[in-house]
């Protein structure tokens, strides 16, 4: 097995340098999902962290990991919404200048939330646009440091203590299936919980239209992707991350795809079920199971829900059945 980019204790000390940061979210569990599924399905409540998402651990353990004298020139990052303002926050706390890179048709919600925090955000189209060149070009200009959303051992660390919260609270847990989008939660997630339980099966969810992840496991590279028109903004990137996918190659178990139609059907369901709201990415994982995708018959699952960034009237529109 060669070098991960990390390693369980790096998860450890990220899980360290949040304490009293970050929320321990609770882990939902229904009656009504485990009587449909056969299984007994333990939601990490992600949604339920500080900026509404899991991004606010690796943005803040990368942000306060850096020195001091590199911290104070300020940071810059690129995201369509929940690691723009988990690095906003981030900076808030540790007194920070923050520039955020962000496309035009990011939900109004993410944005007005990152400027809250106080940072300052620099619009791009996504579909034309590089974001990274944009962020290194302004981080170069300024002096800043660049925070990336996934291609990061600090980042990914502090994602990984997701998953190690998980184990503690559920130490019989058999399945972990975790939404990707450019790959750090699932491989910080990999990581811990490789290491606390070893024949556990991880499973990555991403949109069936961007096969960003299948396909860079199939080529054994990263592979750049068409941006797909979905309503999973927070798994729109045209690639994971390098690190990522060295994760992905040794400990996670497989990648599937799921629908818009199949998140929203999930969305409904858990609203209905558990009187929790996430936004489309949050529901991923959750969709991947609901839908059949996974055979979890008899088995103790965690799912990550990893993020509700989303407005009421937008959630409302996913969510209403298909009229006609």
């Amino acid at each position: 097995m060669s070098t991960l980019p990390l390693d369980a204790d790096d998860v450890a000390r990220a899980a360290d340098q949040l304490a009293g940061v970050a929320h321990r979210t609770p882990v939902l569990t229904s009656r009504r999902l485990d009587d449909r599924l056969g299984s007994h399905l333990h939601l990490k409540a992600e949604h339920l962290q500080r900026v509404g998402a899991f991004k606010f651990r690796g943005a803040y353990h990368a942000v306060a990991s850096l020195d001091p004298r590199i911290r104070a020139r300020g940071v810059v990052a690129f995201s369509s919404g929940n690691h723009a303002q988990a690095v906003a926050l981030a900076c808030r706390l540790l007194g920070v200048d923050a520039t955020i890179v962000m496309p035009h048709d990011a939900p109004a919600v993410k944005v007005e939330a990152t400027v809250g925090y106080g940072a300052e955000v620099i619009r791009y189209d996504r579909y034309t646009e590089d974001r990274r060149r944009i962020g290194r070009a302004v981080a170069e200009e300024r002096g800043a440091t660049v925070i990336p959303p996934y291609d990061d051992p600090h980042v990914m660390a502090g994602q990984g203590t997701v998953a190690r919260e998980l184990l503690e609270d559920v130490p019989g847990l058999e399945v972990l299936v975790v939404p990707v989008g450019g790959g750090g939660l699932l491989g910080g997630c990999a990581v811990a919980a490789r290491a606390i339980a070893p024949d556990l099966t991880i499973i990555g969810v991403e949109p069936a239209e961007r096969r960003a992840a299948r396909d860079a496991l199939a080529a054994g590279r990263v592979v750049e992707v068409p941006v797909p028109r979905t309503r999973l903004d927070g798994q729109q990137t045209p690639e994971i991350g390098e690190r990522p996918l060295a994760v992905f190659q040794q400990l996670v178990d497989e990648v599937v795809g799921v629908t818009d139609d199949q998140v929203a059907a999930a969305m409904r369901t858990l609203a209905s079920t558990t009187k929790q709201l996430v936004e489309p990415s949050g529901a991923s994982a959750l969709a991947a199971v609901l839908s059949g995708h996974l055979d979890v018959a008899g088995a103790q699952v965690g799912v990550v829900l990893s993020g509700g960034n989303i407005a009421p009237q937008a959630f409302a529109d996913v969510v209403a059945p298909t009229v006609g």
